[in-house]
This record gives C-alpha cells, sequence and structure tokens, in this order.
C-alpha cells in the first residue's frame, strides 16, 4: 500500500482522483465544483454530524443543553452552518464495575437523555427526533434539524443486555460499546491505568459484549466500536451481521493515535459495509511535535490528569484551565484544521473508499479545530471536500448518505 504522502500527493494533482470519486478521463477541469459552488452543494446534501455530546454543566435546573448558547452546536449554530441534524449522544463515563458504579452512570444517562427530550419537545418547530433513515429525509425536506440518539458507552446497561429493548424504544439508533477504560462488554483503546487496568481484560469482546453486538443486531440499534480496543472493534465486525460505525474517530495512517484504526480495521470495516466518521479532534487528527508532547506531560502531571480517564473527564471549568495552561504549546506547531480533517478523509477514501466514510465534530465532547469551531462554521467542511476534488455525490455520501445506508441495513436486518 502506498505510503499517505504517496496518496494524498496522487490525490491533489488528479493523477489518480478515482480515490477521490473523480473520473479524469471523463470529466473536464471546468465540469468540477468549485469552492464557490460550495453553498450551492452544501444545501442540497443532507449534513449530518454523528457525533454531538451535551455537557451536564448546561443540563442545570430542568434547561436544555442547548438554551445558554455557549454549547458548539444549538438550532441557530446549525441553521448558520447548514448542518441539517445530528446523533445526539447518551454519553455515561466508565465508573466502577460495581451495582453503585452502574447505578450512578445509569443516572448520567438518564440525565442527558431527559435533557434530549426536552430539548426536541422545547423546539418543536424546529429539530425533530428522527427513528429512521426514512424520517431524517423527511425532516430535512421539511426544512426541520434532524434529531437522532446515540448511546457512548454501554456501561449503564449493567451484566445485561436486557435494557437494548428499552434504549431502542426510545429511539436510540447507535451503541458505543465502550469508552475510556474497559467494561463488562469489552476492552477499551485506552485503558484506566490509574485504576491498575491492564492493556486487555478480555482480550477484545467479553462473552457479555458478542451477546450485546447480537442483541444490537436484533434490536435495529447500530454497533458502534469507537473507543473499543482493536481486537474488539476487529470481534465486533466479524460477528455482527449488518455494518457497523466508528462514530468519531481517526485513522493512524495520518495520526498514530491508539484511539483511530488501523489499516487492518479499515479493511475489516470495508468488508462489514460499515463507515468511520473522521471526528475534528485535534489529537486524533495531527500528532504532536516531541516538544509538545512532553509540555503536555508536564501540565497533566501538574493537574493530576495523566490518565486518559481523568483526561476524558474533566469538567468545563477543569477543560478551561488546561486550555491555558497548554496555550504556550500551540506557538510549538500549528494546531489541528480542516485540512487535517480532509487528510484522513483522503486516507480512508484511498484506502477502502468513498462509501465508508463520514464526518463527526464531537461538539460539546471536546472536537473543535481551526476552521470547524462550532456548527456555525461547518460550510468549511464542505469547501474543504470540494477544494480537494470531491465530487457533489461523493459530499452527499460523506455526510450522510453512508451513515443512513448503514441505519437502513441495520434495521432491515431487525425489521424484514
Amino acid at each position: 500500500m502506498l505510503a499517505f504522502k504517496q496518496i494524498l500527493a496522487v490525490a491533489l494533482t488528479g493523477l489518480a482522483c478515482a480515490a477521490c470519486g473523480i473520473d479524469t478521463e471523463t470529466k473536464t477541469e471546468t465540469e468540477r465544483p468549485s469552492v464557490n459552488d460550495a453553498p450551492v452543494i452544501h444545501d442540497k446534501a443532507l449534513v449530518l454530524d454523528s457525533h454531538i455530546d451535551l455537557e451536564l454543566d448546561l443540563i442545570a435546573d430542568d434547561m436544555d443543553p442547548w438554551s445558554s448558547g455557549e454549547s458548539r452546536a444549538n438550532i441557530q449554530k446549525m441553521q448558520a452552518g447548514g448542518m441539517d441534524g445530528a446523533f445526539l449522544i447518551v454519553f455515561s463515563p466508565q465508573g466502577e464495575d460495581t451495582p453503585a458504579g452502574i447505578a450512578t452512570a445509569s443516572q448520567v444517562a438518564e440525565t442527558r437523555f431527559d435533557a434530549i427530550s426536552r430539548l426536541t419537545e422545547k423546539h418543536a418547530g424546529e429539530i425533530e427526533l428522527a427513528l429512521t433513515a426514512a424520517d431524517a429525509r423527511r425532516i430535512h425536506t421539511s426544512g426541520k434539524r434532524i434529531a437522532l440518539i446515540g448511546v457512548e458507552n454501554a456501561f449503564p446497561f449493567g451484566h445485561s443486555t436486557a435494557d437494548v429493548e428499552t434504549w431502542a424504544a426510545r429511539g436510540v439508533r447507535y451503541v458505543g460499546i465502550t469508552h475510556v477504560g474497559h467494561n463488562q462488554f469489552a476492552d477499551s483503546s485506552n485503558p484506566s491505568y490509574s485504576r491498575g487496568e491492564k492493556d486487555a481484560l478480555h482480550g477484545g469482546l467479553s462473552p457479555l459484549g458478542e451477546e450485546l453486538v447480537t442483541t444490537l443486531n436484533e434490536a435495529g440499534i447500530i454497533v458502534d466500536v469507537s473507543h473499543a480496543s482493536k481486537a474488539a472493534s476487529l470481534q465486533a465486525m466479524e460477528r455482527s451481521k449488518v455494518p457497523v460505525i466508528a462514530s468519531h474517530s481517526g485513522v493512524t495512517g495520518v495520526s498514530n493515535n491508539l484511539r483511530n484504526l488501523d489499516d487492518e480495521q479499515l479493511l475489516a470495516l470495508k468488508n462489514n459495509g460499515g463507515v468511520i466518521h473522521i471526528v475534528a479532534y485535534g489529537p486524533y487528527l495531527k500528532d504532536k511535535t516531541p516538544e509538545q508532547m512532553a509540555f503536555e506531560t508536564k501540565i497533566r502531571k501538574e493537574m493530576g490528569l495523566e490518565d486518559d480517564f481523568a483526561f476524558m473527564a474533566m469538567n468545563a471549568e477543569t477543560e478551561d484551565a488546561f486550555d491555558k495552561k497548554m496555550a504556550p504549546a500551540k506557538a510549538l506547531s500549528t494546531p489541528a484544521n480542516v485540512n487535517d480533517l480532509i487528510n484522513h478523509i483522503d486516507y480512508v477514501v484511498a484506502t477502502i473508499g468513498i462509501d465508508h466514510v463520514g464526518i463527526a465534530s464531537d461538539f460539546d465532547g471536546g472536537g473543535r479545530i481551526e476552521g470547524w469551531m462550532d456548527a456555525s462554521e461547518t460550510l468549511n467542511v464542505t469547501k474543504a471536500l470540494i477544494a480537494r476534488g470531491y465530487s457533489e455525490d461523493d459530499i452527499k455520501k460523506i455526510w450522510s448518505g453512508n451513515l443512513l445506508r448503514v441505519l437502513e441495513n441495520v434495521q432491515a436486518y431487525a425489521n424484514p
């Protein structure tokens, strides 16, 4: 396989633009969309973000999570940026595998689900919950924003898959198996070393995790392998009877992060028919310089954030303090930007094809990059895709076509 720099050079020069969906033998330079066409192409596409979180700090006093205007995504910002909809995430951090730990995580999940319900009820004239791909397309045509629901981390389900049916009835359409730290279903790509975890607990999926994959298939819920270990993700793809997704990840071929998928995982994803959604989170998009890594290690140690579990569990106040302390490191290298996001998309397309890639912002869960700092700047991503040579059809697939195809396949399997 070509090295990434070779692949990218080929894509950019047009010598083998089939990887970008462009046939240079049948399309002339003038027939390709230009950046000036971006607003029209963006408006025609169904622009669906596969992963937007809800900050607990913004759900106080029965307030809907977008009322304050402080979140990076709300209806106004989505409208301004031409973002038509998103998977809103019921996230629970990994807790201790005890009855008390599971109960606490379950309460966090309920809090976030209730917030999504309040949001869609309060703004019913502007946003609507979609339960199917057909719903998403209908809502888009109506001019409303689309809300879908995903669960990030199955830990609150406890030591059973019985809750899957309940969450399916509530409208959940994908479930991430794990998060930072191993759980009862699978190994994580980021063990919690501060809790004494080893690199693997189950060697991938546990028997209960295997049951979870089957149960999700039967319930018409997409299996999400983001945050799962390599072994767990490969086993989930092999076991699943329908396509899976990685809802917010990158690729190691561009940035060597444990959270990213390597070529073996990408090829398995292609064989499974699934989709990886490239996430707008700088640490997964662009490798830090050695100097930046040393600086970050120092700051994390000072703040008691050495363990990934503690780092990912930062509240808004701690995150702001961390960002301020990290400011000098930005001068050591340019921060990740929209072009870095497209580098990952290029790599996926060159490796496994246009039908297996999508986009996630991870807004309000840490995601933000130069050029796409909040939902109001979403058009910039489409502009960057056009600048790399992607066609209108490609862009429609990347923004939602691939993900909705997976949802249709999963639901058709569950409801033959």
